[in-house]
């Protein structure tokens, strides 16, 4: 926005605040802009202008967002006393419209509070607010605030976006339905074809190759399960959603990873795409094993595989090559398919340890109503048990220097700025201890609202251990499609019952509360409450998606299908070629939602057309 906008959109509310009382006029406040730099607004921010009526009284502005929890408030602007009568001292700021806005306008001189709003202002938004005395003769005080020029609706084009996806979805099922009726031979064709490509596949991070180890006769005696498209459709909508938010979003914030506590869009995906590939390890290793794969080969895979996400991770996927080669230096260590393939191998080998045929009478014993696949893995439940008892007496004992024994606060300007230096508790400091500061995330998400200024990263250490714990409940998701295989009614009995149950031990946990809690929902330190909350909604999805995809087959799972049957490659590939045409392009307008989301959007149905073409192709990358 020029210089003419605000001066014409000063003027327009000038002119309109004739009406109150204690305005005279508006040719001289046009004459006190002009001597003043003019404010240029970005996305997401709003025109504030500040009218000072007091005399002799300056006032400094303070500010924040409501988010920010327990945060210092940071001085926005000063404004000088009223000069005289009908001649108030003017500032004029921009302001962010991402959440709502804490207003606090202090006696300078006295440092005393004048008066304090809560207000959310819109994108581009014009605003004045008038402090003045409710009456001459009166030492009360007055904030107006008024809307000079009404915001844009900055989310409108997010409603339009997922109205045309839905009318898209509805047109394509109805087609796919018609084409079903007139020409069922051809369909039927389609549905074989589609089950020969599936058997090519394994696991979404591959899978060892057929072996002839000799096994023990329990273990060949089943058939191979059968491919659960479910847990591909799970799978490809957790990295289509990833991609289109790591791709931007269309810059909305709640397409972007939340600063401390709470939950957005952004902090779902990860969680979710662990959870499945947890899931994926039981049913793949269980498949291989009873094609005659020694546990032994299998290890050896498993430790390859690990190894290959991690230094993708490092070496691939991390740095900015545009920027110059890799820098030992300050190469960040942690990161999202390092997190991945450490919590591969510790889940992987756990599973494989313990390793059981799954009982092919489960369906007619009563005891496998109950609780089988929880009885029979208990070694691998109390290693998961212990495991969560080290991050319980790490993050809630382990001495930290200069901060609280249990901080989970973010640091910064958070918690009135005591803790400066604390972001993220034992988990930030047991990090900067083994890794070092260079080599951890530099632009944390905690410095959008809390100003933090160490490094911290969200992939660490500490976190590992609850990703392990994630992946461990979709194993046991695993386990009960194929324990319960026959048996759709316990199937969903137990999605649900685990759904709850999860959902309450976070409600426990957070006392429902985003702050206040015991242990609140939170992505950078990966807590346990995120963990069980995300977990409960995975479970809630599979209670979806598994009898309309696996059990009635109303939905085929497209277009999430594709991806997720190659969802390394479209990863990396996302990754990699994130800065190049046509995933990314030169916007006419920098500050426009919608152009941002158009081109988050093209890249996103780019990805997912890619993996259909290669889904057709047979072309499946396994590592």
């Amino acid at each position: 926005m020029g210089r003419d906008a605000i001066l014409v959109s000063c003027n327009f509310f000038i002119c309109r605040v004739e009406e109150i009382p204690s305005s005279r006029g508006c040719q001289y406040h046009r004459e006190d802009l002009d001597k003043k730099k003019p404010v240029e607004l970005k996305m997401d921010q709003a025109l504030l202008v500040i009218h000072n009526e007091l005399p002799g009284t300056n006032l400094t502005v303070y500010w924040n967002f409501d988010r920010c929890y327990h945060c210092l408030l940071q001085v926005l602007a000063t404004v000088s006393q009223s000069r005289k009568a009908g001649r108030p001292g003017i500032a004029a700021v921009a302001v962010s419209t991402q959440h709502g806005s804490i207003l606090q306008l202090n006696n300078t001189a006295e440092d005393k509070e004048v008066c304090r709003l809560e207000y959310k202002f819109g994108e581009f938004g014009n605003y004045s607010l008038l402090v003045k005395h409710v009456r001459d003769g009166v030492s009360e005080i007055a904030c107006d605030l008024v809307v000079n020029k009404e915001p844009v609706d900055s989310n409108l084009p997010v409603g339009i976006a997922f109205l045309v996806g839905m009318v898209l979805a509805i047109v394509v099922s109805f087609l796919r339905f018609l084409l079903s009726l007139e020409d069922f031979q051809n369909w039927i064709s389609k549905a074989i074809n589609s089950r020969e490509t599936d058997r090519l596949i394994n696991s979404e991070l591959g899978s060892p190759s057929r072996a002839s180890d000799p096994q023990p006769e329990a273990w060949r005696r089943s058939a191979a399960p059968l491919r659960l498209r479910c847990v591909d459709t799970f799978r490809g909508m957790a990295l289509i959603l990833m991609v289109f938010v790591n791709y931007g979003g269309g810059k909305y914030w709640y397409f972007k990873h939340s600063s401390w506590n709470g939950l957005t869009v952004a902090d779902l995906v990860f969680p979710w795409f662990v959870f499945i590939m947890g899931t994926s390890i039981f049913l793949s290793m269980t498949s291989i094993l009873q094609r005659g794969c020694s546990k032994f080969r299998l290890l050896g895979k498993i430790a390859w595989r690990s190894f290959l996400l991690i230094c993708i991770g490092i070496f691939v996927v991390n740095p900015n090559y545009c920027l110059g080669p890799l820098s030992w230096e300050k190469a960040r260590i942690p990161g999202v398919l390092q997190r991945l393939g450490a919590t591969y191998f510790v889940v992987a080998v756990l599973e494989l340890l313990f390793a059981k045929p799954v009982p092919e009478t489960c369906a007619s014993e009563r005891s496998c109503f109950s609780l089988l696949d929880i009885t029979a893995s208990w070694p691998q439940w109390l290693f998961v048990l212990i495991l969560e008892g080290v991050w319980l007496a790490l993050t809630f004992f382990l001495p930290v220097p200069g901060c609280p024994t249990g901080y989970l606060g973010p640091g910064g300007i958070g918690d009135g700025g005591r803790y400066r230096n604390c972001t993220g508790g034992a988990a930030g400091y047991v990090d900067r201890l083994l890794l070092g500061d260079q080599h951890l995330y530099q632009h944390p998400s905690s410095a959008v609202l809390y100003h933090t200024e160490v490094a911290y990263d969200p992939e660490g250490i500490l976190g590992t251990i609850n990703s392990i714990v994630m992946a461990f409940l979709g194993v046991q998701a695993g386990k009960i499609l194929l324990y319960y295989k026959d048996q759709t009614r316990g199937i969903l009995i137990r999605f649900a019952a685990w759904g709850c149950l999860l959902g309450l031990v976070s409600v426990a946990l957070t006392k429902a509360s985003e702050n206040e809690g015991f242990i609140p929902v939170n992505k950078n330190l990966w807590s346990i409450s995120y963990v069980t909350t995300l977990s409960s909604l995975a479970f809630l999805i599979l209670l979806a998606l598994y009898p309309v995809v696996d059990v009635k087959g109303l939905w085929t799972g497209a277009p999430f299908f594709y991806p997720g049957m190659n969802s390394i490659l479209v990863y990396v590939g996302h990754e990699v070629f994130a800065n190049y045409f046509p995933f990314q392009w030169k916007l006419g307008d920098q500050q426009s939602h919608k152009e941002h989301l158009v081109q988050n959007m093209v890249a996103t149905a780019l990805w997912v057309l890619i993996a259909f073409a290669l889904y057709k192709k047979k072309v499946f990358w396994k590592i």
